[in-house]
């Protein structure tokens, strides 16, 4: 088994701690491995993504969605099953779980919805504002249109892209 000594990281770079928090978490199997329920994670445009849960013998009623910072709980609790019923064989994994989805920054729950025992959860990346890049004004001085190039004090438009 490698082991990966992240500690150059964290000496090097400033703001990046979730990532090799992450990074770290994910080659030490901090989160176990569990296949139940199944789900599909698609990338349904640029900046749109989709969360199914195979979520077969769940009410609607049992099934819970809850955003904590950048981790998504998706949780199901069973009702007490019926100690009547005698199973010759039981097949149907119809037991409570709990997955965790862990979610990059501006990455927002944009809905959800239950259909067909699939869960859908519906994300969308959504940079604010102040972070997609932007015009930038420079001003220069001088007559405009004498065939010199501006000095300080004229308006031009310049783009300064990242």
């Amino acid at each position: 088994m490698r082991t990966f000594d992240l500690s150059p990281i964290y000496r090097s770079t400033v703001g990046f701690d979730q990532f090799a928090d992450l990074f770290n978490r994910a080659l030490t199997n901090e989160v176990p491995a569990n296949g139940y329920p199944p789900f599909n994670i698609e990338k349904t445009s640029a900046d749109t993504y989709r969360i199914t849960v195979a979520a077969a013998g769940f009410a609607r009623e049992d099934l819970g969605i809850e955003l904590r910072q950048n981790l998504l709980l998706v949780k199901a609790k069973k009702p007490p099953a019926n100690e009547d019923q005698q199973y010759l064989h039981r097949g149907i994994a119809n037991r409570a779980f709990e997955k965790k989805f862990q979610l990059a920054d501006y990455v927002v729950v944009t809905g959800a919805s239950y259909e067909n025992g699939m869960l859908n959860i519906d994300l969308a990346r959504e940079i604010p504002e102040a972070l997609k890049p932007r015009t930038i004004e420079i001003a220069s001085n001088g007559p405009a249109g004498n065939g010199k190039s501006p000095g300080i004090g004229a308006k031009e438009k310049v783009a300064i892209s990242s």
